[in-house]
């Protein structure tokens, strides 16, 4: 099997979600999207107006962009999970990509303090012998990264002017249609591709999806005080993709603790072939 580099659009086509970028999350819709789509369908049951709902989901992700959370995503067989804490200007992530009986498994523990970056990779499955310099990047170690090197690399970087890692903002601009179904939930379908600026989908994906991509189902979920806790997309299959849920989740708003920088002793800076892999 040839591997390929990992770039960051091949990184997002792995996990679905590219990189745990940072994220458009300050309310806006990216590119094609500058429109809010108007909401329509059913009543809820409360009484509370599509319109209505649509706010409330809207609103939900208001608390996301104060850059203090921990957060879950997963789909495609890939999990990621961390936490953003804005006031200290640090951020961790750990993800995983497959598992040891896939062709290429990898797992990222990726810490940002600003203005650094470090990353523990780990490698594995049935053709990581195949990697150019696999020696070199299982190190067991943090890899402290060149900022010029990785500089809008969507997989690596993080941007703490942005700091919602999938987007939630920008995928509620794109609702199409909701309705309330319960204390705090919700439920319709959003057009995903209005929402392509989130990150939560590689672009081939929606490009796969076509005509589909404009009603993809979703569930929403909010805690007692209206903050957005729960989204997951149903993704259904199109092209050579199955069917699939990408579930993100948002927790410990306010409360999330400063990312701690790797002991000095177990930092060594990134080789080359760390680069030539995510470029």
């Amino acid at each position: 099997m040839k591997i390929r580099r990992f770039s960051a659009t091949a990184f997002a086509a792995a996990l679905l979600i590219p990189g745990l970028a940072a994220c458009n999350d300050n309310g806006t819709a990216g590119a094609g999207a500058s429109a809010t789509p108007a909401a329509s369908g059913s009543i809820a049951p409360s009484g509370t107006p599509a319109g209505d709902a649509k706010q409330a989901l809207l609103d939900s992700t208001n608390a996301i962009r104060d850059g203090n959370f921990r957060f879950t995503m997963s789909g495609a067989g890939s999990t990621a999970e961390g936490q953003v804490h804005e006031p200290s200007q640090s951020a961790e992530m750990r993800m995983t990509i497959g598992d040891p009986s896939s062709d290429l498994m990898m797992k990222l523990d990726l810490i940002h303090a600003k203005p650094d970056s470090w990353v523990k990779l780990e490698l594995g499955g049935k053709a990581a012998a195949s990697v150019p310099g696999l020696k070199n990047l299982n190190l067991g170690k943090y890899q402290h990264l060149d900022q010029t090197r990785i500089q809008g690399n969507r997989a690596l970087g993080f941007d703490f002017d942005k700091v919602d890692p999938a987007g939630s903002a920008v995928l509620t601009q794109g609702v199409t249609e909701v309705r309330k179904t319960g204390d705090g939930a919700y439920a319709g379908t959003v057009d995903v591709s209005k929402a392509a600026e989130a990150g939560s989908l590689d672009p081939a994906v929606i490009t796969a999806l076509g005509a589909q991509a404009q009603s993809v189902p979703f569930t929403a979920k909010v805690d007692t005080q209206g903050r957005l806790s729960e989204l997951v997309l149903q993704i259904p299959a199109a092209g050579q993709n199955a069917a699939q849920d990408l579930k993100i989740t948002y927790s410990d708003y306010g409360n999330a603790a400063a990312a701690q920088k790797p002991p000095a002793d177990q930092v060594v800076e990134a080789p080359a072939e760390f680069y030539n892999l995510f470029n």
